[in-house]
């Protein structure tokens, strides 16, 4: 499995969830190197080179040695190592909860889509900045169809509304986040991001690890 690398270690950690729905929940984080968009304001660019290679067997060993209810598998985008992810959770127990945070451009296997008891789906609206196409409508039926999927939108302005009700995803699992990277950024945009929430009828989400450890990684 290709990981990101940070500090020239294999990003794998032990933290609390810190965005969507289960924010605040113990969990180890594994990060995957490798992505297929590039968004301008993505705060672990680091992640989309080429990151170091782990065997499965070892990961699972380290992954296991946390002693975590849960797992995030996080990235860049995971899903480009879906044959990879597959043989890792095969390692862990049944009764791990597990996380998948992905951008929701690639359609889940079956196999992962019955494993996984989460997925964090973060489909980039246009300010994000890629010149290739981010929305997957396919992808995106697909997850919500599996039951499981909170599809979690950074946002700048109330004008980015409109590109989010356009994908007539299920309400109730639609989470609007401000776009910040850091704490000074996230106290500016929080009220901005609320009165979207109130307006819409929609959950707020925050962030937790912005708000508690500013850009610091690894955490």
């Amino acid at each position: 499995m290709n990981t990101a690398l940070l500090h020239n270690e294999p990003e794998l950690f032990y933290s609390i969830q810190g965005e969507g729905s289960r924010a605040g929940c113990p969990a180890v984080f594994l990060r995957l190197a490798g992505c297929n968009l590039s968004c301008a304001w993505c705060d672990t660019k680091y992640s989309w080179g080429r990151g170091g290679a782990v065997p499965e067997p070892e990961l699972a060993s380290r992954i296991m040695s946390f002693q975590s209810p849960g797992l995030v598998i996080t990235g860049g985008e995971p899903l480009l190592q879906t044959p990879a992810i597959e043989r890792l959770l095969a390692l862990l127990p049944p009764n791990l909860f597990i996380e998948i945070e992905t951008n929701g451009t690639i359609v889940p296997t079956p196999r992962l889509a019955a494993r996984v008891n989460q997925w964090n789906v973060s489909p980039k609206l246009g300010h994000a900045g890629n010149k290739a196409e981010t929305i997957n409508k396919e992808a995106l039926a697909a997850f919500a169809a599996t039951g499981k999927a909170y599809f979690k939108f950074v946002v700048q302005q109330e004008q980015d509304w409109q590109s989010i009700a356009n994908l007539h995803l299920p309400q109730d699992r639609i989470i609007l986040m401000p776009c910040a990277a850091t704490l000074a950024q996230l106290q500016q945009a929080r009220e901005t991001v609320v009165n979207m929430c109130l307006l819409h009828r929609v959950r707020y989400g925050d962030r937790l690890h912005v708000a508690i450890w500013g850009d610091k990684k690894g955490v």
